[in-house]
């Protein structure tokens, strides 16, 4: 799937260059272009790609402080420059484009769903979303950011792929740490969706083994096959898990099964989100030790566990000793995960606005406190 990848904001930036790298080291070529879109000038100077700082009349280069507001704002602002940087990477051979964002910052949550729906009304190209939701940790400014810009961006993408980012984040972990788990995690799951179908030299996906194998599996997974599943939009989720293959292909049935369903059932980047629209299952490993019956079965499987009629199922041939599933879901937004999240998100808003008319009553009691205004009176 030829992309090109926009990452706004802090976390959108260091996600989408995980990612090129991960497509780089890999040998995909599926990535074709990045950049990054900031309005915190810091924030870009370690990021190897193409950048764009916006909303320099405005805060200066130093950043939106957590207002998304402001950072719709000022994206708004700047969204010609942005577009201009991008005008000379999407082409006539782009086949989507990937807006990557923190939903719980500033810029990034209300800079996101302003690009996104600029780059709908100028490119005729699927404009997908990955959007990243914040641990329940990191305090109510980002649950609330994150609600009202997950609605905003679902709207304007043609889908939004969630990232929970309490999916991967290990007890114990620092903050950098649990950052950097998940960005290879993100990156490990979108680069395998985007390579399965494309031709690619000999690499490994880091899993066992020596490189891509060049011969063509029994059916091989496309690029309209991802586009087909994300067609009806909204929310989406992806699973992926590994196992260690055996060399009989029946043995590898039961592999391919089983590491399919703990894909969908505790590997998924929104946990608890299996009833779907649409699935796509893709199955990589060695062409000789895959099992068709297998992949077969998982696919039933995962019809019958998302409750949809529509689940798509292929091959990515891979030269090496264990399988890999990777599960594509689209329209999640039923799961109770979901639904969890924005509960929590208007609990933030609310305490939000609480806290504000709180501080105001303060402000007002203070004032007739004063004791320049007793003197004066």
């Amino acid at each position: 799937m030829k992309t090109v990848l926009v990452g706004v904001g802090q976390a959108g930036g260091k996600v989408a260059t995980a990612l090129a790298e991960f497509d780089d080291e890999m040998g995909f070529h599926a990535v074709r272009d990045a950049i990054a879109v900031n309005s915190a000038k810091t924030d870009l100077r370690d990021i190897p790609l193409d950048t764009v700082l916006v909303g320099q009349d405005v805060v200066k280069g130093h950043g939106v402080g957590g207002d998304n507001e402001l950072g719709a704002e000022v994206m708004a602002n700047d969204a010609e420059e942005v577009m201009s940087e991008l005008s000379g990477k999407i082409g006539s051979e782009t086949e989507a484009i990937f807006v990557i964002a923190g939903l719980g910052g500033g810029t990034g949550s209300g800079g996101a769903p302003v690009l996104a729906k600029e780059l709908s009304r100028v490119y005729d190209t699927p404009v997908y979303a990955i959007g990243i939701l914040p641990g329940r940790d990191e305090g109510s400014l980002y649950q609330a950011n994150a609600g009202r810009s997950l609605k905003t961006l679902a709207r304007e993408a043609d889908a939004t792929i969630l990232i929970d980012n309490d999916a991967w984040r290990e007890t114990g972990d620092s903050v950098a740490e649990g950052m950097a788990a998940i960005n290879e995690n993100i990156a490990r799951r979108i680069g395998l969706l985007l390579a399965a179908g494309e031709p690619v030299e000999d690499r490994s996906l880091g899993l066992g083994g020596g490189g891509l194998d060049r011969d063509v599996a029994q059916s091989v997974v496309d690029t309209s096959e991802v586009i087909n599943t994300l067609r009806s939009g909204g929310l989406a989720a992806v699973g992926y898990a590994e196992s260690e293959a055996s060399e009989d292909p029946d043995e590898n049935v039961n592999v391919v099964t089983s590491t399919t369903r703990k894909a969908l059932l505790s590997g998924t980047s929104l946990p608890g989100a299996s009833e779907a629209d649409a699935a796509l299952l893709v199955v990589a490993g060695q062409p000789d030790s895959l099992s068709r019956k297998g992949v077969e079965r998982a696919r039933s499987w995962v019809e019958e566990e998302t409750g949809s009629m529509e689940v798509r199922g292929g091959d990515f041939p891979l030269d090496t000793g264990r399988i890999s599933s990777l599960v594509l879901m689209s329209g999640v937004e039923r799961s109770d995960r979901v639904q969890e999240f924005m509960d929590r998100a208007a609990d933030a808003q609310a305490d939000s606005h609480d806290r504000t008319e709180g501080q105001r009553k303060r402000d007002a009691a203070e004032t007739f406190q004063n004791d320049e205004l007793d003197d004066l009176l």
